[in-house]
């Protein structure tokens, strides 16, 4: 069954592991990678990514993008939203702190945001205006 646009759009605000899906190459089906995001529920849904990274000049070249998120209990139920890229910013800490906070237990926020800082680089954020949206709970898993 379908879900209202209250409950999909509450589920995407959960802190699931999305699927994100863009077209790279005409000849090849769309890359397709694990990510976190950050979503509210009425607003846009942003990510944070590497700039120049595989995906990164994908979404550019694109200007759009999916992500899927799922669960298996208690019920199973996804819900998948596509839209339009409508803006990128550089990344900053207060970006990286509430997606990291998002999750990973507060105690281990810190070390996280010292491991990026020093390991992982500079990131931008991508936003996302969710325009298109498939949605089920399938019900109990078998």
């Amino acid at each position: 069954m379908a879900l209202s646009v209250e409950d999909r759009e509450r589920f995407l605000a959960e802190p699931h592991i999305g699927a994100l899906s863009v077209v790279e190459r005409a000849d090849r089906a769309p890359l397709t990678v694990p990510i976190w995001y950050q979503y509210r529920p009425g607003g846009e849904l942003w990510v944070l990514t590497e700039p120049g990274a595989r995906k990164t000049r994908a979404i550019e070249a694109a200007g759009r993008f999916s992500l899927m998120v799922q669960r298996t209990a208690p019920t199973i139920r996804y819900v998948s939203v596509e839209g339009p890229v409508v803006r990128t910013m550089a990344g900053s800490g207060e970006r990286s702190r509430e997606m990291a906070a998002r999750y990973i237990p507060a105690d281990k926020v810190a070390d996280y945001l010292e491991y990026e800082r020093t390991q992982l680089g500079e990131h931008i954020a991508v936003y996302l205006r969710p325009e298109h949206w498939l949605s089920a709970d399938l019900g109990p898993a078998w």
